[in-house]
């Protein structure tokens, strides 16, 4: 029997369109309440995706990324497949996503980001004369928007659904003492690491001391100039040596960039696990990382750096967790995705403990800083914080935004039922949230390494 090769899948990031010849090859867009568009001229062999986060700028007069709107991207959109041979009467869509990632809450339904952004682009579609051949957008959860570059065909899917969970049933509930066994396994955090975050809790940063210590370990230090060369940090020239990483980056982003590359290998690539995808637990930590330094620098709240080590630290309890909830993944999926039951509720059900409590004991057994260990614990109820509320509200927030604007990175779907109340708690008026999203930094959504 001829074994066909595994078809080339091109991810398309929102804020981006991929415009294409016909080959070999598929276009894949991952949507939560993000829209994917697919257009093509099917006589012209011209195709493309184009991947929409949200309905128009908050700021008219100040468009810097006009590809993340559908009032200003789609056109273009449009416009580029016309200079690559497409005829604009000859063109058919697909369309989908815009969904209410859940639990939803009543101030979701008001905002309906994902709804307005459907709307804007079925306009211009309309406008433009452009026949919708398929449309799946709206309902609850995320999904994947397919193009055929040989065929031109479109496929609109949920995520990978897991097989039956009857297998599942049979594994039994871990032991608490074999859930403090793996928290003893898991991998230990470098020491350098461990530094850094102390200093930037206490403004503190010797960076010559950080420089000295990152060359005396050669593999970490071949690490960070490998991740200082990936499209995340989009410097414009490559870097060959750890002196030269800070003098491109900047204090604050070198920091960040040690922390940030010596995590990588830490968190768990399993597929099965929380992960929807292999490594989405560490992309949606380094996502809300991005967007919870965004949001400090939004709300003017929180200092930024030590908001980015937090939100990148937040999920650490499902490290401790992800094994033991891959022997019950189709169980999970279920009654998650599905049924739209709390992560947590399930966690605590079947696994007897949930990853913010997991998370804890772990942060304690590095000594984190006091107000790292309760974002930690709290970052799914920020009211319940004391130390430093503000830092979890923002927390919160960032992993709130991460799950619904770069969706299927993960299975956790955050509850914004008080979305209202918790933007009021950091400053921002509910009104506000589209501006805030607005804000969110364009490599969040454009680096092809959150979809490698």
């Amino acid at each position: 029997m001829e074994i066909k090769p595994k078809i080339r899948k091109t991810y398309v990031p929102s804020g981006q369109y991929n415009v294409t010849g016909k080959k070999p090859e598929m276009l894949e867009a991952i949507l939560g309440t993000c829209v994917g568009v697919a257009l093509c001229d099917r006589h012209a062999d011209v195709g493309g995706m184009m991947h929409i986060l949200l309905a128009a700028p908050s700021d008219r007069d100040n468009v810097w990324g006009p590809l993340k709107y559908a009032e200003t991207g789609l056109p273009l959109f449009i416009k580029a497949l016309c200079e690559a041979g497409a005829q604009k009467e000859r063109l058919e869509a697909h369309m989908a996503g815009g969904a209410l990632i859940g639990p939803v809450s009543t101030m979701d339904l008001e905002l309906d980001v994902g709804g307005r952004t459907v709307d804007a682009a079925e306009k211009i579609l309309k406008k433009e004369g452009i026949p919708v051949l398929k449309a799946e957008t709206g309902g609850y959860f995320p999904c994947r928007l397919n193009m055929d570059l040989e065929s031109w065909e479109c496929r609109i899917e949920p995520l990978d659904v897991p097989e039956s969970e009857m297998a599942a049933r049979n594994v039994s509930r871990p032991t608490t003492e074999e859930i403090e066994e793996a928290i003893r396994r898991v991998r230990p955090v470098p020491q350098i690491v461990l530094k850094i975050i102390r200093m930037i809790r206490d403004a503190d940063v010797s960076l010559r001391t950080i420089s000295e210590e990152l060359r005396k370990d050669q593999v970490l230090s071949a690490k960070v100039i490998r991740f200082a060369n990936s499209a995340f940090w989009g410097l414009e020239r490559e870097i060959d040596a750890i002196d030269r990483a800070l003098v491109f980056l900047g204090e604050k982003q070198f920091l960040q960039l040690i922390i940030s590359s010596s995590l990588e290998d830490f968190f768990p690539v399993s597929e099965k696990g929380y992960s929807l995808g292999k490594g989405g637990i560490y992309r949606h930590a380094l996502g809300t990382a991005l967007v919870s330094e965004a949001l400090a620098d939004f709300s003017g709240t929180v200092p930024s750096d030590i908001a980015y080590t937090a939100g990148l630290l937040h999920d650490i309890g499902k490290v401790v967790l992800d094994q033991k909830m891959a022997a019950i993944y189709p169980l999970f999926y279920r009654r998650t995705q599905e049924d739209g039951i709390d992560l947590t509720t399930v966690e605590h059900e079947e696994l007897g403990m949930d990853h913010s409590e997991a998370g804890e004991r772990l942060a304690r057994d590095w000594s984190l800083p006091d107000n790292l260990i309760e974002v930690i614990r709290y970052h799914h109820d920020p009211e319940k914080a004391t130390i430093d509320p503000k830092l979890s509200h923002v927390v919160h927030l960032a992993d709130l935004i991460t799950s619904k604007f770069l969706a299927g990175q993960e299975l956790e779907r955050v509850n914004a039922d008080k979305l209202g109340i918790r933007l009021q708690a950091v400053g921002i008026k509910p009104e506000a949230f589209p501006r805030l999203i607005d804000s969110m930094p364009d490599r969040l959504f454009q680096d092809s390494f959150l979809f490698s």
